[in-house]
This record gives structure tokens, sequence and C-alpha cells, in this order.
């Protein structure tokens, strides 16, 4: 009688205080406590439903909220508060999560800038992990394809909110270390969201997934302000999608001019040494004239010179076997660059309103509305015909 009438009187109420006795979550997944204050103490029974919920880590000395109904264990005699709803005073439960993680992967030093690998400088293979359908793949490939066309991408398509996609992301960091060990870089990222939107990029798993990386990692995720778990951990953090192909492919143009000032340097060095030899040459003939006879200078003038002539020809064999080289190398680049496949003639379509990848025309119905991508711009069209052949 005495637990009906408890129970119905505060069926439902808020307590604040600070954890004590906490031994952590039991196998039933059910966990137990205790709030206190500068007075008194009351038991905390959070079933495994409500635990589910919780992002943050519960721990001795942590100021909380809960809302729950009164109970009394018969057994016992005990008085106790059985919580339907566990949130931390102050700062929310993401942002404590947040920081709680930051706080642990920091002291385990994977935030160390030594343990972070070096971004290549002309990466020739590139990896993205994002979702296939959002704004960050295309503006990825758009940067790429306006700076340097030729390089080969790899995209590996994942979830980027929601359910899964923690796990989407670690085993896609996973499998390409596995399977693409040649991937020179990855991009990890996704576009703006807020806090629950970006949460993904906030898990262990991922940050984990990103320190075991053999491959350099570049985070790229939301927008310039988001910072996220993964920017921390990672080999390089961009501020966006776009700012990440901005940093990891170098523009064409740029990288000709850097090649024909060097070229330009390493002329003018040589130039400035024959001409310093040539002088040092005035200045011995000035010194031997009264000493050797003129037959040994002029031979050791035409020894020179014979020497200076070798050395143009071989630098000059050389740089243009050099340059034959790179442009042999760009070639291969530009067959390989799946953007220069749309420019031979080939289209990659999408099924609308699903944006769905068109694989097989089984894909397709008659009227079915299309989205199709060329080498320059997109056609949107509709299917009159189709054959399954």
């Amino acid at each position: 009688m005495v637990k009906d009438e408890l129970e119905e009187r505060y069926a439902e109420v808020w307590i604040e205080g600070e954890v004590s006795n906490f031994r952590g979550v039991a196998g039933s997944g059910h966990c137990y406590f205790s709030l206190k204050d500068a007075e008194a103490q009351i038991d905390i029974v959070a079933f495994r439903g409500v635990m589910g919920s919780v992002r943050f880590k519960l721990e001795d000395g942590l100021q909380l909220l809960v809302l729950g109904r009164a109970s009394l264990y018969p057994q016992r005699g005990r008085f106790q508060i059985v919580a339907s709803l566990i949130e931390p005073k102050g700062a929310g439960a993401l942002q404590l999560a947040f920081e709680q993680l930051k706080k642990k992967l920091e002291a385990e030093g994977l935030f160390d800038p030594a343990r972070k690998k070096p971004i290549p400088a002309l990466p020739q293979k590139i990896g993205i992990v994002t979702s296939p359908t959002g704004a960050a793949v295309r503006d990825i490939l758009n940067v790429i394809d306006r700076r340097f066309a030729n390089v080969e991408i790899l995209i590996y398509p994942v979830k980027v909110q929601g359910e899964g996609a923690k796990d989407d992301i670690s085993e896609a960091i996973a499998y390409l270390n596995e399977n693409h060990p040649d991937l020179d870089v990855l991009l990890v990222g996704r576009g703006g969201g807020s806090i629950e939107d970006l949460w993904a990029f906030n898990e262990e798993t991922v940050a984990r997934a990103m320190a075991a990386s053999n491959i350099p990692v570049i985070s790229c995720v939301g927008h310039e302000i988001d910072f996220t778990i993964a920017d921390f951990v990672a080999d390089l953090r961009a501020p966006t999608p776009s700012a990440a192909a901005e940093l990891v492919v170098k523009n064409k143009a740029d990288l000709k001019r850097t090649l024909d000032m060097l070229f330009s340097q390493l002329r003018g060095s040589f130039d400035s040494w024959w001409e310093s030899m040539e002088q040092h040459l005035d200045h011995l003939k000035s010194k031997l004239v009264l000493l050797s006879p003129k037959n040994v200078l002029q031979r050791q003038a035409e020894s020179l010179k014979s020497l200076g002539e070798r050395v143009r020809t071989a630098f000059a064999t050389q740089l243009d076997q050099m340059t034959e080289a790179l442009q042999g190398k760009a070639a291969q680049l530009e067959a390989l660059s799946p953007l220069a496949v749309l420019s031979r003639g080939y289209a990659v379509a999408w099924k609308m309103p699903e944006n769905v990848l068109v694989k097989s025309a089984e894909q397709v119905r008659k009227g079915d509305s299309l989205k199709i991508k060329v080498s320059k711009g997109e056609i949107h069209a509709a299917v009159t015909e189709k054959s399954n052949g």
C-alpha cells in the first residue's frame, strides 16, 4: 500500500545532484548509481532502454538532472528513482560527450602532431570517403576537374549521418587501407549541418580508424566553423570539402609556372657558373703568360671549352628526357582519369528523383526521368524506349 501511494504521488519527478557509487553499466545494460547533494542521497536505477539514449559517459562527480518516477523496492525496503531521462547539468549531452572523448583521445596521444603523416605534394591516386549523393562529392570533383583532372579518383560511398554512419565510415577507411594501399591520400568528410548531423565524425570508432590508417587522411567535415573529433585526429584538417580538394590537388597552371621558374633558375645558375669559369680561366691566362708555354695554356682552354660543351649537351639531353617522361606520365594519368572518360563521349546517368546511379537498363522504365552527366554539363531526359540487351 505504501509502495502504491509513493509511486502514484511521485510518478514524475526531477532530481538534481552529483553522481556517486557509480559501478559502470551491467552486462544486462542496466545501470545503478546514486545522486547526492550536501544534505541527502538517493539511489537511481536506469534500465537498458534509457542508457541507450545517454550519449555521454557517466562517472562519479558528474552533475546530473534526472527525470523519473519514485519506486519502493519491497524486498529491501529501499526507496529509489527509476530514471526515464538523464541529462548533464549545464552543457548539453552531445557537447559533454564531445569533450569527454576529446580529453580521452588527447591523453592517448592521438592528437600529437608528431604522429601525423605528411600529405603528398603531388598525389596521383586519391580516395574519397563520403556520401555519393551529397554536395561534398560534387564540390570535390569539380575542384579537381578544374585544377588538375589527371589524378586517379576512387570514391567509397558511405552514410554520413544517422544509424550506421559511424560504422560505414570506419569500415571504409579500413577497407581502403587493406585493399587499396597504393592510394596517396584519403579525403573523409561531408557538407555542413547541425551537431547531430555531423555526429558520426565525433564517434570514437571513426577517430580510431583514422588514427590507424597507413594512408594520410584529410578531414573535411562541414563548414569552416565546424570542428569534430575527426579534425583533431586526421593528419590534416580542411575547413570544407572544396578546401580539401584545393589543398591536395595543385593547379596545373601553377605547377607549369613553378617548373618554368625552376628551369629558369637552373639555367641562370648554370650560366653564372659558366661565366665564373671563363673569368677564372682568363685570370689563369694572365698569370701563366710568363710561366707556361703558350701551347699548354691553349690545350687547357680547349679542354675546358670541350668539357663545357659536353656538360651543356648532357644537361640538355637529361632535361629533354625528364620532360618526355613527365609528358608520358601526364598522358597515362589523363587516360586513367574518370573525368577524362566523360570527355571521350561517355556519360553517367542517374534515375530521378531518387538520384540513383543507373548501371543497367533494367533499373528504369518507360517514362522515368534521367539526369545524364556528360563532359560539359548535365542533360535531363525521359525514357521513351529501352533495351535490356
